[in-house]
C-alpha cells in the first residue's frame, strides 16, 4: 500500500508542477507517452498517460507502454521514490540491477528530462542586490566569478568576495615564521575571465549555423572555394541533417574509421569539446579513428625526468601537495628557472599564486629568476635576475652541479642512501669520462652567464634550502622542457634536486603557484576517471566512477590510432608513416647471440 501511495503521489506531482511552471507544461507538451513503473516480474505498477500537455494516471500495468520503468522490488522502489530523491541511490541501483528503463531511447530520455524538472523546475538562483540585479555565481578556467544580470542582459563580471563569514569558515591557516597566512576573502580573476562578458557579447561571436554559400551537399561542393566565399545563415535541422548525411556518406564510401576524433588536451572543460567528455560518447557510437594525445605540455619530463624518478606516477613530475606550507616554513631561497607563474597562471587558475609568491617575500624568502627575459613573475616580485641564452640551460645547471662535487656543498647522505649512479654522474662533471669538465667557464660562451655569477648562484644555493620553480608550475609543465633540449633541461632539473635532498624540509619542487593545503575528501572527476563520456576504453571510468556517475560502457570499434603530431601526413597522404619493427635473427654465431642480447636488453 505504501508503494502505491508514492506512485500516486508521483502522478499529483506531475500535474502540480504542470500547473505551477511554464518549462514543466513545455516538457509535457513536447511528446504523447504511455509510461509505466512496475516491479519486476509482477503486474504490481501504475501507468501515467501524458497526452496533449497533460497527464493522467491508472492503476496497473499498461499493455502496450512507450517506458517502463522497473524496481526489481518493492524495497527498492520505496527506497527510490520516496521524497527527497537521492541521485547517488538511483545511480547505485543502476549499477546494481535493482532498477532499469525499457523502451525507446527518445522517450526514455524525455520522460527522465520530465523526472528532474518536475523537482527542479522551482529552484530559484542567484541574489537580490536591488536595483532590479540579480548576482550569480559562475566559474571559469580563469577564476570564479560573480555575473550580475539585468533584464537578463550581463551587466558586469568581478572577482568573487566572501562574506567574512563563509570566508572564516572555509579557510585555511598557514602558520610560518610567526606570522600566519590564509587566502583574502576576495578571490583574484586572470584578465581574460575578467572580460568574459565582451566575449558573450561579441559581434564576432556564431550565434547560429552558418554554411558556405557555394557548398552543397548533395551537389557541387566546390572545395577550392574555401576560405574565399562567403557564408550564410541555415536552420539548425538543415546543419544537423547535414552533418548527419555526412558522417553517414563517409562511413559508407570510405568505411570503419575514416572519421578522425581530434581535440583539445586542455582549456575546453565541459559536456562539449574535452576528451573526457560526452564527444566521445558519440564519436564511439559511429566509430571514429581516435587521435592519441602526445605529452605536449610536459615533454622533457615526460621522456627525461621520469627515467631518474624511476617512476611514472606523475608523467615525470614531482608531487604537488603540501609544498606552500613546507616552503612558507622551511625554505630560505626559490629559483625560478623558466618559470613565470604570474603569466602563466598554472593553466586553470588566476592570481592565487601571486599571493603566495607575495607572503614568501613577507617572510624575507630570496628570489633568483633564470630566464632569457625579465619576465613578469621576476618584474613584479623582484629578486636577482640571471639571463641565459634560450635553450641552454642544461650546460648551465651542469655547472651548478660541478661547482657543487668540486665544493662538497651537496648532500652526500641522501646522494648515497636515496640515489643510485652518482659515481657515473661525478664523473661526467668532472670529465672523466672523457668529456670536458663542467666548469662554470666551460658554458659561459654557450649560456651567455658569466663563470663568476654561476659560481655565487652554486653556493648560495647549495648552501640554502631552496626551492626550485622549474617551469610555469614548479614542476612538469611548461617552460623550457618544451625547447629542443628539454629532455635534458628536465633531467638536469631532477639532478640539481636530487644532489640537495629532494623532499626534505624546505627543498623541493615548487613555486608556491600550487601545493596549498586541500580538502582530500572533495571530489571533483580528473583526467582519468572517464568525465561525462562513459568511455571505458580509454578512461578509468567503470571503477573510479561506478558510486559517482550513471554511465552507459561506451566502445569504439575502430581500433586505428594516430598520434597528433602524425594527422598533417596523414590527412595529406591519406595515411601516416610507421617505424618499421627491428627484426633480429640468429644464425649460430657467438658474436651475433651477444648482439642480439644487447638488443634484448636495450629494447625490453
Amino acid at each position: 500500500m505504501l508503494l502505491e501511495t508514492y506512485l500516486v503521489s508521483l502522478g499529483v506531482a506531475f500535474r502540480a508542477a504542470s500547473v505551477a511552471y511554464g518549462s514543466v507544461r513545455n516538457k509535457m507538451r513536447e511528446r504523447d507517452a504511455i509510461v509505466q513503473i512496475k516491479l519486476k516480474n509482477t503486474q504490481t505498477g501504475r501507468h501515467y498517460i501524458f497526452r496533449d500537455g497533460k497527464t493522467r494516471n491508472r492503476a496497473g500495468c499498461h499493455a502496450m507502454p512507450d517506458v517502463t520503468l522497473v524496481f526489481k522490488d518493492a524495497v527498492t522502489a520505496k527506497k527510490l521514490l520516496k521524497p527527497p530523491f537521492d541521485h547517488f541511490k538511483f545511480i547505485h541501483a543502476i549499477k546494481n540491477f535493482r532498477m532499469d528503463m525499457e523502451g525507446d531511447d527518445e522517450v526514455t530520455i524525455w520522460f527522465t528530462e520530465l523526472m528532474s524538472l518536475i523537482f527542479s523546475a522551482g529552484w530559484k538562483y542567484g541574489v537580490d542586490v536591488g536595483h532590479g540585479e540579480t548576482r550569480y555565481v559562475n566559474n571559469t578556467n580563469g577564476g570564479p566569478v560573480f555575473v550580475y544580470v539585468k533584464d537578463e542582459k550581463i551587466l558586469r563580471v568581478t572577482p568573487i568576495s566572501l562574506e567574512k563569514a563563509e570566508a572564516r569558515r572555509g579557510s585555511w591557516k598557514i602558520e610560518a615564521r610567526g606570522q600566519t597566512f590564509s587566502p583574502p576573502e576576495r578571490t583574484t580573476l586572470s584578465p581574460h575571465a575578467q572580460a568574459v562578458k565582451s566575449t558573450v557579447y561579441s559581434d564576432d561571436r556564431l550565434l547560429y549555423p552558418m554554411k558556405r554559400v557555394d557548398f552543397d551537399a548533395n551537389g557541387k561542393r566546390n572545395p577550392h572555394m574555401r576560405g574565399i566565399s562567403s557564408y550564410e545563415r541555415v536552420s539548425w535541422d538543415e546543419a544537423l541533417d547535414t552533418v548527419a548525411g555526412e558522417i553517414k556518406r563517409v562511413k559508407k564510401e570510405h568505411g570503419q574509421g575514416a572519421m578522425l576524433s581530434s581535440h583539445s588536451s586542455h582549456q575546453i572543460w565541459g559536456n562539449i569539446g574535452y576528451y573526457l567528455c560526452a564527444l566521445f560518447k558519440f564519436t564511439n557510437a559511429i566509430g571514429h579513428t581516435k587521435m592519441v594525445i602526445n605529452p605536449d605540455s610536459w615533454e622533457g619530463w615526460y621522456w627525461g625526468a621520469m627515467h631518474h624518478y624511476g617512476y611514472s606516477m606523475r608523467n615525470g613530475g614531482a608531487e604537488p601537495y603540501g609544498q606552500v606550507e613546507d616552503c612558507l616554513q622551511n625554505a630560505d631561497l626559490i629559483v625560478f628557472w623558466s618559470s613565470d607563474p604570474d603569466s602563466t597562471q598554472g593553466t586553470y587558475g588566476a592570481f592565487e599564486g601571486t599571493i603566495r609568491r607575495q607572503w614568501a617575500q613577507e617572510l624575507g624568502i630570496e628570489m633568483i629568476h633564470i630566464d632569457p627575459y625579465m619576465n613578469h613573475t621576476a618584474t613584479f616580485i623582484g629578486g636577482k635576475w640571471i639571463p641565459v641564452v634560450p635553450g641552454t640551460s642544461p650546460a648551465l645547471a651542469q655547472a651548478i652541479m660541478y661547482v657543487w662535487a668540486t665544493e662538497g656543498l651537496y648532500d652526500k647522505e641522501y646522494v648515497a642512501q636515496r640515489t643510485t649512479g652518482f659515481d657515473k654522474w661525478h664523473a661526467h662533471l668532472l670529465g672523466e669520462d672523457g668529456t670536458p669538465p663542467k666548469t662554470p667557464e666551460w658554458q659561459e660562451e654557450e649560456t651567455g652567464v658569466s663563470a663568476a655569477v654561476v659560481r655565487a648562484l652554486a653556493r648560495k644555493w647549495g648552501t640554502r634550502r631552496t626551492y626550485l620553480g622549474a617551469g610555469g608550475k614548479g614542476t612538469t609543465f611548461g617552460g623550457a622542457n618544451r625547447s629542443a633540449t628539454g629532455i635534458q633541461w628536465a633531467r638536469a632539473m631532477v639532478y640539481l634536486m636530487a644532489m640537495q635532498g629532494l623532499g626534505k624540509p624546505g627543498i623541493n619542487f615548487g613555486n608556491l603557484q600550487y601545493g596549498a593545503p586541500v580538502d582530500h575528501s572533495f571530489y571533483f572527476p580528473g583526467y582519468a576517471e572517464g568525465g561525462f563520456s562513459g568511455d571505458v576504453e580509454n578512461t578509468g571510468s567503470a571503477i573510479q566512477l561506478y558510486q559517482r556517475m550513471a554511465q552507459l560502457p561506451s566502445m569504439n570499434p575502430t581500433g586505428q590510432r594516430i598520434p597528433r603530431l602524425r594527422i598533417p601526413e596523414a590527412i595529406l597522404d591519406g595515411k601516416r608513416k610507421v617505424t618499421q619493427p627491428i627484426r633480429v635473427g640468429w644464425n649460430g654465431n657467438s658474436r651475433n647471440l651477444a648482439i642480439l642480447l644487447r638488443v634484448i636488453h636495450r629494447f625490453g
